[in-house]
């Protein structure tokens, strides 16, 4: 069987450090898709191609017709503003969301402009920030997906949310601050608010450059740091998206399951 042709559709670059080791965030996600599969060989199964959509919003987007899936990373910026390759991005994704073969996975500000694109509120929460590795409690669709896990610990960098949910998507995890943390809709989208590609390291780097900015008080950055040395389920997460492409969830599940 043919690898399965997955477009990275880069929405920001990654902090210094980290764009240093990994070469932007198609690195970034090579590394954790690596990580996911092993020890199959990557190849075998994806075949992986980059689209800065940032610098170049009028040549980067992949054609439809000649990839399996997209993948809309993490951003720094506001997945609800208007600046023209936002725009874009969410005209491309609900072209994505109709094509008949194409499947959709969003992350953080990538399920974010998911939703947006599906009709979703998507603003600035009063609950301030979700920072570094944090508990999700899963729904009944959540825990049957992710197998064995009761909760999932996932690292967390947003303080911008969804609300409600799309049509005709079940909803898979939330927290108290945040309601909704993911979503599927089978053969077609999978979403998750948190970062499953972010190491220790690539946490740390960005706590300490918010905090140093100003953006993070000394409670937020002090509660991160406390939490980033714990376990967290980036890989667990990345292989339930590995099945999604290959077409595990057959759209047989009851869309009003919870």
């Amino acid at each position: 069987m043919a690898p399965i042709r997955l477009a990275i559709l880069e929405a920001d670059t990654p902090v210094p450090q980290a764009n240093e080791r990994y070469k932007g965030y198609l690195g970034i996600f090579t590394h954790l898709f690596k990580r996911a599969l092993a020890p199959e060989p990557l190849e075998s199964v994806l075949a992986i191609t980059g689209h800065d959509i940032v610098a170049f919003p009028s040549s980067a987007y992949p054609d439809l017709d000649s990839i399996d899936a997209v993948l809309i990373t993490g951003s720094k910026y506001n997945s609800f503003d208007n600046d023209d390759w936002i725009v874009s991005l969410v005209e491309f994704t609900r072209k994505a969301l109709i094509h008949p073969r194409v499947k959709v996975i969003g992350v953080c500000f990538g399920h974010q402009i998911v939703a947006r694109a599906m009709g979703c509120l998507v603003q600035r929460s009063d609950q301030g920030w979700e920072v570094s590795v944090t508990e999700t409690t899963l729904t009944k669709k959540g825990k049957e997906i992710f197998g064995n896990h009761e909760s999932l610990k996932i690292q967390q960098m947003h303080r911008d949310q969804v609300y409600g949910l799309p049509a005709g998507a079940q909803l898979l995890a939330s927290t108290e601050k945040c309601p909704n943390h993911g979503f599927l809709i089978p053969n077609r989208v999978i979403t998750i608010q948190g970062h499953p590609e972010f190491t220790s390291d690539i946490m740390n780097e960005i706590l300490v450059l918010r905090h140093d900015t100003g953006l993070f008080t000394d409670e937020v950055f002090e509660s991160g740091v406390k939490r980033n040395g714990d376990h967290h389920d980036g890989v667990d997460v990345t292989k339930v998206f590995i099945r999604f492409l290959q077409g595990e969830f057959d759209g047989k599940e009851d869309p009003a399951q919870t």
